[in-house]
């Protein structure tokens, strides 16, 4: 490859279908020194191969008495309290919330699209495959510290990120990704609020997530779901996302409503996803369903509710001996059940069944083999924490792959990991009465505060200038 536009006019064949979009981001993808970064290309001479794996599997937790810290807690805000290095996974929240980018193809399809229903399906679609990586994954990812940022650049998706931890109390994360080649901007700032109530931990992530489309001036806002992790003190854990998700476009008026929904007494709603698309005089012009764990479609509305009216009329006469089935079921499971006794987690059915006259927005993409050993990580995942050749240096000092307490245990030195924990909290815990002592306010390298442009909510607006890579003023947190 000679030239930066060489490389635009393959990305820009890249986009030619959703379809072809979506099979070559699965590919297998290479790595090459571009510039200063080394970057993923797909169909490319490679120097690099993005990895597959973890340097280490995940350790055991069995040895680890978690009742006996979180009966402590019950009730309480978790972003508040120093939690143990077994909760954890290798990543920190910023790299964890890099995840929306994985899907990014729809983003890239959206912005081809003439007409604005269709592009707010793929929006939705976009916001329902940005937690889509949340399924299974139940450990935590590392709080960040004050100050610290994650950059991704991928030229092969045609677009770069960069986020930091702009408040340390309440913990609040900004984070803004680009196009590279200017078709959209993508950025938010996320308040993780996580509580435990006993047997599960509830995770509210406040904030509004913005998508500006270019091309077609056009923005979307929306908030994500609930999130609640099961079974954290006995028996399998298990996830769910539940609530109703608003995407409004500023521009057109048009609205999507998605109701995630909770799992239900026969556990047959749990994982999946409902709602519809309404013009600005509210007149319904799609509805899409699926499940944010699997895939996604939209169909017509009066298609889907004849639908509805057939399964609602053979489902009739099988409703009375499945509820009264459950209902011996559960008493037979109640008798001397204790309040230590885990949340069962519903029989799921593996697929959605597809209404003749659908058309697919999203399917997730599979996993790896070996995942459950690794984290539950996705493909993607696998490669946030990597540190390429010829990357340190580059990117900035405060960067999540250069601290050594994820470091350490994505290596499966558990010891220092926990030790590198308790020394950089300690870091930052002194930074802070320096701070008070001189009466000196924290500053924000990329970020500032004010209010959203479309909600007029409180946000984090990024101020630019990162990727001139001027990092001599970048305070030492690691």
């Amino acid at each position: 490859m000679n030239s930066e536009e060489e490389f635009y006019d393959a990305e820009t064949a890249l986009c030619d279908s959703k379809t072809s979009q979506e099979n070559n981001m699965r590919e297998k993808r290479h790595v090459v020194v571009f510039g200063h970064v080394s970057v993923c290309l797909c169909r490319h001479v490679c120097f690099f191969i993005c990895r597959k794996t973890l340097p280490f599997p995940m350790f055991s937790r069995n040895d680890f008495s978690i009742w006996g810290f979180l009966r402590k807690c019950i009730g309480m805000e978790l972003s508040k309290i120093t939690m143990p290095i077994v909760f954890n996974e290798p990543l920190s929240f910023l790299q964890r919330i890099t995840e929306y980018m994985e899907h990014t193809y729809l983003i890239h399809q959206a912005c081809t699209l003439s007409d604005s229903i269709e592009r707010m399906q793929l929006v939705a679609a976009f916001a329902v495959s940005a937690v889509a990586s949340q399924w299974d994954r139940t450990g935590k990812p590392f709080n960040p510290l004050l100050g610290e940022t994650y950059e991704l650049i991928r030229e092969d998706e045609g677009y770069r990120l960069i986020s930091e931890q702009v408040s340390h109390h309440p913990p609040i994360s900004a984070f803004y990704a680009e196009s590279l080649c200017q078709d959209f901007k993508f950025h938010g700032s996320i308040y993780p609020k996580l509580k435990f109530w006993g047997k599960s931990v509830e995770a509210e992530p406040k904030g509004t997530m913005t998508l500006e489309l270019s091309k077609h001036r056009e923005a979307y806002t929306w908030t994500n779901p609930m999130c609640c992790v099961h079974n954290v003190i006995l028996g399998k854990l298990w996830i769910e996302q539940y609530g109703t998700v608003e995407i409004v476009n500023h521009s057109t008026q048009e609205k999507c409503v998605l109701n995630f929904k909770p799992c239900g007494m026969f556990g047959k709603e749990l994982h999946r996803v409902e709602g519809h698309i309404q013009d600005k005089s509210k007149k319904k012009r799609c509805v899409i369903y699926g499940k944010w764990t699997e895939c996604l479609y939209t169909i017509e509305p009066k298609v889907y509710d004849a639908n509805k009216r057939a399964e609602k009329k053979s489902g009739d006469s099988k409703k009375h001996k499945q509820a009264q089935s459950f209902l011996n079921v559960l008493k037979s499971q109640n008798a001397g059940r204790g309040t230590d006794d885990a949340d069962e987690m519903p029989d799921v059915e593996d697929t959605v069944t597809m209404i003749p006259g659908s058309t697919l927005l999203w399917r997730i993409a599979p996993r790896p083999t070996h995942s459950a050993q690794m984290y539950n990580f996705t493909s993607f995942a696998m490669t946030l924490n990597e540190l390429e050749p010829g990357m340190e240096g580059v990117i900035a000092p405060t960067d999540c792959r250069l601290r050594p307490d994820i470091r350490a245990m994505e290596n499966g030195d558990i010891d220092t990991a926990c030790q590198e924990k308790e020394r950089l909290e300690e870091k930052q815990r002194a930074a802070r009465r320096e701070r008070a002592k001189d009466e000196e306010e924290w500053s924000t390298r990329w970020f500032q505060q004010g209010p959203n442009s479309y909600t007029r909510t409180a946000d984090w607006i990024y101020t630019g200038g990162y990727f001139d890579r001027k990092y001599s003023h970048l305070p030492d947190i690691y």
